[in-house]
């Protein structure tokens, strides 16, 4: 018997919605195709956006969206991408498949995007190829209320008032595409640009500064000692994907038993990665003031065979929900200090919740994750542990169960919890302490090994309940979760 402690008596912390946050890029076909398809497109839109695409994202509550890269952020000059769309001008898109940029979606659609989604905007600044003037000029532009040069160009492209904007990113990835700087380098630059992205009257900017490369740990060294009181986030990115070589990184359909563990041992690095950056900062914030946002991360496969290398379209299955399952358990687990996640990315991009084919739309197995998880938002963290053997083979031992719970404020104790074994079932008995439960609620997220939804079979991978096989007992429920599946319990007060 696997034992689950869950001690509602101990509320470590709030787990922020935004740990639930999402991502798009000018890449591939996330925003072209994906999320927007223009005024006059024959697939059902409101001002562009797809209904479908809309209506399938509220449905999970996203809380803040991410925009407009990634790699396409230190490329992008904002003012190619307002006024009339027959005028914008054209570019090349040099780190997403050479295509053409016709900036159709630009900073009017993003927000208009967001007001359909119900979410906070999350803006990308141009540190790499962008000036101090420029990036100044766009938080004047979307957040002034007044009469100046850029509130009067917004109200010319239609706007007159401003736009609430809470979080802008000052640069992305600048160890890399983002100007291959060193630590001490961005650091003397965050400084500077972030001096002129001002405050416009009750609209309050969260700076957030770019943060490490995976393990890192010499650049969020510097930049906490350097720039941390100029900054409210730091950001940290890290891609899921097979065995030890970025350059091999498998395939998402076609994958033998090695590759599940290995994957999955690559996603439970994240929490080495967020100790010893939460220690790093620690050190230099010891009343927790500074965020640590991690802006992108997801599984990372080669593309799918026929398309095109440059716009990372790669299917999803059982196998990456496993990776959305427990990185979020790790989310909630560290939420004294990450503030914000964006998983890479919303749509037809890297681990995707949607797929889209014209007017076709399909959600995927990492979509249901997030639905089912959505009751950790805003949620008080509670100290849970699950005792548990170790499956896998060599250097891919990992634990077979994985979880984490939360308390909302009506009393629901939600318990979210993931077997990552591809052999075996196991029974659990869970130990609740400091709850009187009246019912419970149980869903069930499985499939084979590399199922997943498509376009001809958009519903192989979809929830089913669980809730009678979940029995109360005097100390909590008990129950059996079978292989390579994810349940999610709530409990009624």
């Amino acid at each position: 018997m696997n034992k689950l402690i869950v001690n509602t008596y101990k509320k470590p912390s709030r787990i922020h919605r935004n740990l639930y946050g999402h991502f798009s890029e000018h890449l591939g076909r996330c925003i072209y195709g994906g999320l927007y398809v223009g005024e006059d497109s024959p697939i059902p839109n409101t001002n562009g956006m797809r209904n479908d695409v809309v209506s399938a994202l509220r449905n999970i509550r996203v809380p803040v969206l991410r925009w407009p890269g990634g790699c396409f952020a230190d490329e992008y000059h904002w003012k190619d991408g307002i006024g009339e769309k027959s005028l914008r001008k054209r570019m090349v898109n040099t780190h997403w498949g050479g295509v053409v940029e016709d900036n159709s979606f630009g900073t009017h659609e993003f927000m208009e995007l967001c007001r359909q989604l119900d979410c906070a905007p999350y803006v990308n600044g141009n540190v790499g190829s962008g000036s101090v003037q420029e990036m100044q000029e766009w938080v004047e532009y979307m957040t002034f209320d007044g009469e100046s040069p850029m509130a009067r160009l917004r109200g010319e492209n239609g706007r007159p008032k401003p736009w609430s904007l809470r979080y802008f990113g000052i640069g992305n990835e600048n160890w890399g595409c983002g100007g291959n700087m060193t630590a001490e380098e961005y650091a003397n630059q965050f400084r500077r640009y972030q001096t002129y992205v001002r405050n416009y009257g009750e609209n309050k900017i969260y700076k957030i500064a770019c943060g490490p490369n995976v393990d890192d740990y010499h650049w969020t060294e510097v930049l906490m000692r350097e720039a941390g009181r100029f900054m409210d986030g730091l950001t940290l990115h890290h891609y899921s994907y097979c065995g030890d070589d970025f350059s091999h990184k498998g395939s998402a359909l076609d994958f033998k038993e090695e590759e599940w563990y290995s994957l999955l041992h690559k996603a439970l690095y994240m929490d080495d990665l967020i100790q010893i950056h939460k220690g790093i900062m620690q050190r230099y914030d010891p009343e927790g003031r500074v965020g640590l946002l991690v802006d992108e991360w997801g599984s990372w496969h080669e593309v799918e065979p026929g398309a095109n290398p440059g716009f990372l379209y790669q299917q999803n299955t059982i196998r990456d929900a496993m990776v959305a399952a427990v990185t979020l358990n790790i989310f909630n687990k560290h939420s004294d200090r990450v503030r914000m996640a964006n998983i890479a990315q919303t749509v037809n991009v890297l681990q995707s919740m949607i797929l889209t084919e014209g007017e076709k739309m399909v959600l995927t197995p990492s979509y249901f994750v997030f639905d089912l998880y959505q009751d950790h938002q805003d949620a008080m963290l509670v100290d849970s542990f699950v005792e548990t053997e170790m499956v896998g083979e060599g250097a891919y031992r990992i634990p077979a169960l994985h979880e984490s719970a939360s308390l909302s404020e009506n009393g629901r104790l939600t318990v979210t919890l993931a077997n990552l074994s591809l052999e075996t079932a196991y029974d659990i008995d869970a130990v609740l302490l400091g709850s009187s439960l009246n019912g419970v609620e149980a869903t069930l997220l499985s499939g084979e090994m590399a199922a997943h939804n498509d376009f001809e079979h958009p519903q192989s991978v979809k929830p089913a309940a669980f809730s009678q096989e979940v029995r109360l007992t005097s100390s909590g429920a008990a129950f059996q979760i079978p292989p390579h599946s994810i349940v999610k319990l709530s409990f009624h007060a």
